[in-house]
Parts: structure tokens; sequence; C-alpha cells
């Protein structure tokens, strides 16, 4: 299988609009980061992408994606979600509804925001989703798929662990019980917004050297970076196992 980060920056994306500072206006192209989505290709051929945000169309063009079959979505905040108008161009060529694999409360903010998918009569051209509640563990065609449950600040959210991966973003807490799915793993994805000044909603660097002592990944990768985080390429002075995944990004598993 093989995991492609289609982009790895916080809600504002990177570079931020108005924003002078040396992230911002960096040349190097892993320093411009969309916002935080990832592309599973699996063994038995489907693709699978986790969240679906503004930057959709961009990141699908930008890394030469052209089709998804099925959508898992972390939570329901609108740069995780307001981009499934996009998946339309996939919807008309496979004749298909989309499935979308997220909980309860997010399937009703999902039909609140694009009821038009959802009506009786739909006009011509209107997305057809297919909502899946997540309950359990469950499986894509051949793939286990096992939910996190982690909170976000004060809401619960999940991430996903596929086979000896994990994916999880915008967590600022991880209980006992879920942690004991994260250990010994061979990749770990985990969001840090910023290097220091604690953030109610999501992990800094120190939560996640505390993480990577605790859960012990062979590779631990830091997405939903802000551009407080620093460019790409310096010295972050990190664990030689703690990395900067960076858009376009893809690691084999």
């Amino acid at each position: 299988m093989k995991l492609k980060f289609l982009g790895t920056g916080t809600s504002q994306g990177i570079p931020v609009i108005g924003c002078q500072c040396p992230v911002c206006t960096s040349n190097d192209m892993e320093d411009n980061r969309l916002r935080s989505s990832a592309i599973l290709s699996t063994d038995d051929g489907n693709k699978i992408l986790i969240d679906c945000g503004p930057d959709f169309r961009t990141q699908m063009l930008n890394f030469k994606e052209s089709t998804v079959d099925a959508i898992l979505i972390t939570h329901e905040h609108n740069d995780h979600v307001i981009g499934l108008d996009d998946v339309r161009p996939i919807l008309f060529r496979t004749k298909k509804a989309m499935p979308i694999y997220c909980l309860k409360r997010v399937s009703n903010e999902i039909k609140n925001r694009f009821p038009y998918a959802f009506a009786d009569k739909k006009y011509p051209g209107a997305p057809s989703f297919k909502l899946k509640n997540i309950d359990d563990d469950f499986e894509i065609g051949n793939t286990k798929i096992i939910p996190v449950h982690v909170l976000h600040h004060e809401l619960p959210i999940l991430g996903f662990k596929i086979n000896n991966l994990a994916y999880i973003t915008d967590a600022s807490y991880i209980s006992e019980t879920e942690k004991n799915k994260l250990k010994n793993l061979d990749y770990l994805i985990l969001n840090c917004i910023r290097k220091t000044e604690p953030h109610p909603a999501h992990y800094i660097l120190s939560d996640i050297l505390q993480l990577n002592e605790e859960l012990n990944p062979k590779i631990l990768y830091l997405t939903h970076l802000s551009h407080h985080f620093g460019k790409h390429k310096e010295n972050h002075q990190l664990p030689d196992n703690v990395r900067l995944a960076y858009d376009g990004l893809e690691i084999e598993f």
C-alpha cells in the first residue's frame, strides 16, 4: 500500500494570505502546504481519500490523481469537508454515489452543508453521496480500517489505522485505550501546529516528542503544520525518527 500526502498545512494553508514571514515567502515548494489531506492506494486497487478540504481539486491535479473510490472524514470542520462538491467529475465518470465514512454527527453536518446532494429531486450535475456511519472497525474492499478516537479540543474526532500505519490530524488528546492501537507502528502520522506556545485544539512539538517516546513508532511524520513551525529544511533538532511531512510525499507500507 501507499499513502500520499496531498496537503500538510493548517486550515489557512501556507502561504497564508497577506503574510510576509520567511515561511510564507519561501521559494521552497516543501514550504508550500495545502490543507491537510492524504490518499491511500490499496493493494487491491482502491483509492481512499482521507479528508476533502477546499484544496481538493488543486491537490488531485497537482499530484496526478484522477479518481477516488471512497472518502474517510476525520471531522466536520470546513478544511476537512468543504471540497466534497469537487468530487463531481469522478461521479460523472463512475455514475455511482461516493461512499463517505464518518461519525454520525459528521454525516448530519455534511447533509446540512450539501443539501442538494441529498434532495429527492436533484438538479442536473448535483453530486451524490452515500454516507456510512463509523461505529467500529470496517473494510473497504480488502482493506481493514480501524478508527482511532481522539479529541480536537472538546470535539470527538477520528484518526485511522491501516495495517502498520496510523493517520491522525487535529488531535489534542488521545486516551490510554486509543494509544494502545498506536504503539510500535512502522508509520505514525500526527498533527503538530507549532513548536512552542500551547494550543487548545492541536498538539505542539513538546506533545509530539512525548508521544514519540511513549508510542515508539519507527517513523513519526508531522502534518497539519502552520507557518509558525518554520521552514521545512531548517534544523529542527528532531529525533532521528521524527520527520516533517510535505505535500506530495509518498510512503509505502
